[in-house]
């Protein structure tokens, strides 16, 4: 039986025994006070000793009744809470059960009665949780292999080098090279401690100039614009969003370094600030297969399959934005350029 027929249960027995009870004790406790009325006017020797005693008795009768009678209805409603309950302990009993080791773990109820929709909000809970933890273990074995892959590079350029002895050339080549993975090192690092950063949410709330930030974050990298050979198309107007400016400028910085690194010699990157969306970033680099946009959001996943081709990038800038993104309650969305490249663009609620 359902809670919510248990509770109906109870609440008909609960209008019945209200209904009967008043009339039965009255009942019982007239009896009783005619009886007493009887007995003292029958007029027989002795009867006149007993008579005031028991009309006393007959007094006490009801406040008597009135706590034996409140101590059961205690007792019954106490029963009845119990018994009502009873599936929503049994319901607990199975999910106390889940922990790391069974995720998979699901209640699959049957029916349309409110335990069973709260068993099925538990079930897609437990998706969402699993979903979540997979997602953590993936992004951890991810982070292990982009760490050891350029740790073993260092450790086989350090072994060719002590192995032999090396000219002044080759001993600069080797440094180069350790010097550079070290480099790529620090990046991949920085780039987890900024997502992490970003996934904590935002410390403080102010309201920032959008299109000033763009204007700071173009200057600074117009060194790697000249030398990548980019024709800049900038479209700023003004606009004030609410958020901490160390993440926009790094959100910023994520997107515009994105589209120098990815696109063509003599490409073109075109920046928008405006109303709708807030931010636009645009490349002219190689053609993006529209089922592969979504993925380059995920942490570590880039394009190009192989690993160890990645132009200096750890697969991250993408994922810290989107972080970055909803942390300010923004949307953050991505697609093929008209001519090849990506289109990024990136919702940010107006400051007040």
């Amino acid at each position: 039986m359902t809670p919510r027929w248990r509770v109906v249960l109870v609440g008909v027995l609960a209008l019945l025994v209200g209904y009967a009870l008043p009339g039965l004790t009255t009942s019982v406790l007239g009896e009783l006070w005619v009886s007493v009325s009887r007995l003292c006017h029958t007029g027989l020797p002795g009867v006149g000793l007993v008579c005031q005693p028991a009309r006393d008795l007959a007094g006490l009768a009801v406040p008597l009744t009135g706590l034996v009678l409140l101590v059961l209805s205690v007792a019954g409603i106490w029963a009845a809470a119990l018994w009502c309950l009873r599936p929503v302990r049994d319901l607990a009993g199975p999910i106390a059960q889940v922990g790391p080791q069974n995720l998979g773990h699901r209640l699959r109820p049957r029916g349309s009665d409110e335990l069973a929709r709260l068993a099925r909000s538990i079930d897609e809970m437990m998706e969402r949780i699993a979903a979540g933890y997979e997602g953590q273990r993936r992004f951890a074995a991810n982070a292990s292999h982009e760490l050891r892959t350029p740790l073993a590079v260092q450790r086989t350029l350090i072994e060719v080098g002590m192995a032999r002895s090396l000219t002044g050339e080759q001993l600069e080549l080797l440094t180069g090279q350790l010097l550079e993975t070290n480099e790529r090192n620090e990046r991949l690092i920085e780039g987890l401690l900024a997502l992490s950063e970003s996934d904590q949410g935002l410390r403080s709330r102010t309201p920032q100039r959008l299109d000033e930030i763009v204007t700071g974050v173009l200057a600074a990298h117009q060194d790697r614009i000249t030398e990548a050979g980019l024709t800049v198309q900038s479209h700023l107007e003004p606009r004030r969003v609410m958020g901490e400016r160390v993440l926009l400028e790094r959100l910023v910085t994520n997107l515009v370094e994105n589209a120098i690194k990815y696109n063509r010699p003599g490409g073109t990157l075109t920046v928008a600030v405006g109303r709708n969306p807030a931010l636009t970033v645009v490349n002219t680099g190689q053609v993006v297969p529209a089922e592969a946009v979504a993925g380059l959001f995920e942490p570590f996943r880039r394009l190009a399959r192989d690993r160890t081709n990645h132009s200096g990038g750890a697969g991250l800038g993408l994922a810290i934005a989107r972080s970055i993104t909803q942390a300010h309650d923004g949307l953050i969305a991505a697609r093929p350029a008209e001519y090849g490249g990506l289109r990024v663009d990136v919702q940010l609620p107006t400051a007040p």
